[in-house]
């Protein structure tokens, strides 16, 4: 049986034709290309994004690679204002279907993505979107997450266990936990992960 597309609570961008192709059979909502690096300097598209967003928000999917790292940081410098939902695909290695060689770092595209895993990364946003600010940037100094020698560390494992890439950034790892995991959770999780780095 089928599965009935998302109806996702903000709308959907995502890097590229392909995949917008690949989510338009899962997702219901409006999905927003960015068609490359040439978005940033081209004032049409910031302004139909930031038209977008004046709904509520953005839903931003990018490729778990450097690229689209830099594409998610880009976009927050220049929709300030917007409220960016930062979703992560995992890290998923292999040959993208419509390539005749490996991407350079050798992660597959959304585009190349199962369906089922995109189906289940993109149903917590259907509905209503809980923005918890339990963990503030002064928690986060005192938890060990930024500002100390061990940071790095802490936030690596703590992406990992997340299935995040490594690569993000303290203030989108506080971002991404208020959005997505409980305070308990969080709570449980960097205690088991404190106490096997000891």
């Amino acid at each position: 049986m089928a599965k009935e597309k998302l109806n996702l609570k903000y709308p959907l961008v995502v890097e590229g034709k392909y995949d917008k192709i690949r989510l338009s059979g899962i997702v219901e909502s409006p999905i927003i290309t960015l068609g490359g690096f040439s978005t940033f300097n081209s004032k049409e598209k910031l302004t139909e994004l930031t038209a977008f967003g004046k709904s509520g928000g953005l839903i931003i999917l990018t490729d778990s690679d450097k690229a689209g790292n830099f594409i998610r940081g880009k976009l927050k410098g220049l929709l300030s204002g917007i409220d960016l939902i930062n979703v992560f695909a995992p890290k998923v290695y292999g040959r993208d279907s419509r390539r005749n060689h490996n991407s350079r770092e050798g992660i597959l595209g959304i585009e190349s993505l199962d369906s089922d895993m995109l189906y289940n990364l993109l149903k917590p946003l259907e509905g209503e979107i809980i923005k918890n600010n339990y963990l503030t940037k002064q928690k986060a100094y005192t938890d060990g997450i930024c500002g100390n020698s061990n940071s790095s560390l802490l936030r690596k494992r703590l992406c990992s266990h997340l299935s995040l890439p490594e690569g993000i950034s303290a203030s989108t790892l506080i971002e991404y936990i208020n959005n997505f995991v409980t305070e308990q959770e969080y709570t449980i999780l960097l205690g088991k992960i404190k106490e096997n780095s000891t």
